[in-house]
């Protein structure tokens, strides 16, 4: 199976360049102009490494980066920036980056840093534990349990499902349609409703003991996992 790779940059002429380059090294090349559409091409295109440029509009590179591992994932990630300052690349570290290059850049540096770091992602060992969390609910994905304040929350496989996703996707909105595809797959074709039913039941279990409401309604635009504001 080809490795994908998603780079983000706001400079056309770097993203059109990074796409020959490792598609031509055999790499599947998927591209965003922002972080807003960068963290959308993420949670639909499941890469196996990030390449994201720091200095864009909307949502920047640090804040990409955050929201990645703020959500769980461990996915490589390899930072690009036209500053060379120590205090630049400490924070993108610190934030959670794999590695770090300085533009401009000679394209078989940026092939040899995404070799090394696809080849450590493959090296590294099973964790003994795999579990999302987010405030005080804690969700294990080996044992397949679920507890809210210390206290075990009884859910069906789709509950489960649908409560993992959110949970790898802390703060950011969900689409129906997102929901529907990675939960119930695309031909799905039952009835309307069924994600507003699932929605409804998981709340009324997660708040079960007078807990505060997670699982946000965004109007016209999906639902999110975030506190009320």
């Amino acid at each position: 199976m080809r490795e994908k790779i998603l780079v983000i940059d706001d400079d056309e002429k770097i993203t059109s360049m990074l796409r020959r380059g490792l598609a031509f090294e055999g790499y599947t090349v998927v591209t965003a102009a922002n972080g807003t559409e960068g963290l959308k091409q993420i949670l639909e295109q499941e890469p196996h490494l990030l390449i994201v440029d720091v200095m864009m509009p909307q949502v920047d590179g640090w804040e990409v980066v955050r929201r990645v591992r703020e959500g769980g994932s461990d996915m490589p990630i390899l930072m690009l920036t036209a500053k060379d300052e120590v205090g630049d690349r400490v924070k993108g570290l610190d934030l959670g980056a794999d590695d770090y290059l300085v533009k401009p850049f000679a394209l078989e540096e940026l092939f040899a840093r995404v070799r090394v770091l696809l080849r450590r992602r493959a090296e590294r060992p099973e964790q003994a534990t795999n579990r999302l969390s987010y405030e005080d609910i804690v969700l294990d994905l080996d044992t397949r349990e679920v507890f809210r304040g210390g206290k075990l929350v009884e859910l069906t496989t789709k509950e489960f499902e649908l409560l993992s996703l959110f949970l790898q996707n802390p703060k950011r909105v969900l689409s129906r349609d997102i929901i529907m595809e990675k939960i119930w797959g695309y031909d799905y074709s039952g009835e309307s409703n069924v994600l507003e039913v699932y929605i409804a039941l998981l709340r009324q279990k997660t708040e079960e003991y007078g807990d505060k409401r997670i699982i946000q309604t965004v109007r016209g635009a999906g639902y999110v996992l975030r506190g009320e504001y």
